[in-house]
């Protein structure tokens, strides 16, 4: 019998992985919440833990679950994860490679369309009864350059999406994919050429040591004037205070965000606050002190760019088959 804590639950996940266990030998704990250094103690007998990115899985958690064998992230990134510290404990990593590339590359764009398109002031004027249209002035997509940072299975999609909209692509990787690129029909660049040539910017790469601030201050000073940057990666990718400096000297139009760099602090106080208080308007002041959640030029959602029904399942589904391969004593989809 296996010990395994599923974490970062919602109710309809719990009742998808319930169904699916139907019948197992093993003891399954579901939880709602994230695992972390104050409450690892509570499941110090567990095996086997399958937790999302809001669970920091720390040397101090490891310290407290000494039975723990297999960490199982129900994400393709794992930055959350001490890797090196679990190496040294013998504590196997799997993830989910694939799971929703064009769920991610879809999202992408409508963060694109609606920036660019004004969509989100345009439905507050018509909620109001006004409907005139100035000041809302977008760009056709067709005809625009996209440089894309990244070309794995996200970046994929994004490109064959850009392509159905008549943009020209360039892309910047480390590893280049010479065989999409003839099929797709972009062409791969350097970074700083990339940040030159291109109207709009996605970004669609794991957050390393090597991708940290991949956009900082001198990859802004090089992109061309009313540039748009769209990112549903990992918010560190790019160095804030230089993002607001290239939003206020226009040289970016606008940005498109579906993760910010101190994305998890944000979480943490706005918990803090809602189990301290239902005054909504102290969570609204917590918020509001983000100073790029203030400008009309750039739209932020919640990190849920994976999150359809369709994806959902497929990671719940991924990480299933990662739990029961290593009871099989073989891995699968291990992290380094």
């Amino acid at each position: 019998m296996t010990i395994i804590g599923f974490f970062d639950l919602e109710p309809f996940e719990k009742k998808y992985l319930e169904n699916k266990l139907k019948g197992t030998k093993d003891k399954i704990f579901f939880n709602t919440k994230s695992l972390n250094s104050k409450n690892a103690n509570k499941y110090k007998n567990l095996e086997v833990v399958a937790v999302f990115i809001l669970s920091k899985i720390t040397k101090d958690v490891m310290d407290k679950m000494p039975k723990l064998k297999l960490i199982t992230t129900m994400s393709t990134g794992y930055d959350h994860i001490d890797l090196e510290e679990a190496k040294k404990r013998g504590i196997k990593v799997t993830n989910v490679p694939v799971y929703g590339q064009n769920t991610v590359a879809e999202h992408a764009f409508a963060l694109l369309q609606t920036l660019n398109r004004h969509i989100i002031p345009a439905v507050e004027r018509t909620r109001k009864g006004d409907f005139n249209y100035k000041g809302l002035l977008g760009r056709d997509l067709k005809g625009q350059t996209l440089g894309v940072v990244g070309t794995g299975h996200i970046g994929e999609f994004v490109i064959k999406y850009a392509k159905s909209f008549g943009m020209k692509v360039i892309a910047s990787d480390t590893r280049k994919n010479k065989e999409l690129a003839k099929e797709l029909k972009f062409k791969y660049v350097s970074l700083k050429k990339l940040c030159q040539e291109a109207d709009i910017i996605s970004l669609h790469v794991p957050l390393l040591e090597s991708t940290y601030h991949l956009l900082g201050k001198e990859e802004f000073k090089q992109m061309k004037k009313g540039v748009i940057i769209v990112n549903t990666s990992r918010g560190p990718l790019i160095d804030s205070k230089e993002l607001i400096k290239a939003l206020d000297k226009g040289i970016v139009s606008g940005a498109a965000l579906d993760v910010l760099e101190l994305e998890s602090d944000i979480k943490k106080e706005a918990k803090l606050i809602m189990s301290m208080s239902s005054d909504e308007k102290r969570l609204l002041t917590l918020v509001e002190n983000h100073e790029l959640l203030q400008r009309e030029n750039v739209i932020i959602t919640p990190h849920l760019a994976f999150y359809t029904e369709e994806a959902i399942k497929r990671i719940l589904d991924t990480t299933l088959k990662n739990i029961h391969c290593y009871k099989k004593g073989r891995l699968k989809n291990k992290v380094r």
